[in-house]
């Protein structure tokens, strides 16, 4: 199971010592006893917004998926490609909004064997395959576009304009539904994506389809559809972008190691911060490592334990991140160490 907020990975249920291995590679985490129940009651919190989201995406895709069918039954009886696009972009939808319920249900799982933190990240694998799917969807419909900017086709504007129409307030529904899940988790934020780039996509159809009726210029098309490529291109690179930032293990946004370090450093009992490392598990766990050189004399007269309290407390108030692992070396450990990072 995942560190909810309010939970620090590693800690002893009691005030002691424990986990502390002086002048070696073991620190575990001290942790007040009432720490257990305050970590489930987030955890359980945690396990309610899931569902939630689950029910979101699933009334969400359901809505897709019968739209779809008669989308692309209209767009080949019209002859309309900016349909047929669109009807392939809810294609995508579809399958963004079920890879996103099933890796929400996978994320769900306990920790366990060498899953030592369950399968979070299935949530980041489906939003970079999210992102994957918008720009290959895009690339094939701007290659048709082209061609029909080139060799323009008959379109039916009244059925395209009706099709269209009925999208837009499918989709303003579907839209609406989803925006209550927590997009703060980056699977969700992906589906929302989708879902977004759809919506415009059908206003975009819908203006078409008016101008074909109002001037015969069927170029307005394969136009619209232009336009819809190129808001999956920016909706893709922004979930690549995301996803790839944390399967990188790149710090956190607007997380400053060097603010991070200053911080710890103002603490007496510590000498110097090595090691140090920030991380995102999955869009709501950041996660914080580092090796701690402190006063030999915190681990003669006990002060290592509210060292750590310290410490953590420093991560959780001033930055936001409740899972983090300290290992506490005294000052005559340093020339043990067989290497050390900034």
């Amino acid at each position: 199971m995942g560190y909810g907020p309010g939970r620090v990975a590693g800690r002893t249920p009691t005030p002691d010592l424990a986990g502390v291995k002086v002048g070696a590679a073991v620190v575990g985490q001290h942790r007040h006893p009432d720490d257990h129940e305050h970590g489930a009651g987030h955890e359980h919190l945690r396990d309610l917004g899931a569902d939630a989201d689950g029910r979101y995406l699933l009334i969400a895709l359901t809505m897709i998926v019968a739209f779809m069918v008669g989308e692309a039954v209209a767009a080949i009886l019209s002859g309309s490609l900016a349909l047929l696009a669109d009807a392939g972009h809810m294609l995508t939808d579809a399958g963004a909004l079920g890879a996103s319920l099933w890796a929400l249900r996978l994320a769900a799982r306990p920790a366990g064997g060498a899953m030592t933190f369950g399968f979070k990240r299935a949530e980041i694998l489906s939003a970079a395959a999210n992102g994957l799917a918008l720009a290959v969807v895009g690339a094939v419909v701007l290659v048709t576009a082209i061609d029909r900017l080139i060799h323009p086709l008959r379109v039916h504007g009244g059925v395209v304009t009706v099709v269209a129409g009925v999208g837009v307030v499918v989709n303003l529904i579907a839209t609406s539904v989803l925006g209550r899940a927590n997009r703060g988790r980056l699977n969700i934020a992906g589906a929302f994506a989708h879902l977004l780039t759809d919506l415009w996509a059908f206003l975009g159809t819908f203006a078409a389809g008016v101008i074909i009726l109002a001037t015969g210029f069927d170029r307005a098309d394969p136009i619209a559809s232009i336009l819809v490529v190129a808001l999956m291109g920016r909706a893709s690179w922004q979930l690549l972008r995301a996803s790839g930032r944390v399967l990188l293990e790149a710090a956190p946004e607007d997380f400053d190691l060097a603010e991070v370090r200053n911080h710890i450093l103002e603490l007496p009992e510590v000498t110097s911060v090595h090691d140090l490392h920030a991380w995102v598990v999955t869009s709501d766990l950041p996660a914080v490592s580092a090796h701690i050189v402190v006063a030999d004399a915190c681990f003669a007269n006990g002060r290592a334990p509210q060292v750590l309290d310290q410490l953590q407390a420093c991560l959780a108030g001033h930055f936001d991140v409740e899972h983090s692992t300290f290992q506490l070396e005294p000052a005559s450990h340093l020339e043990h160490e067989s290497q050390q990072h900034d």
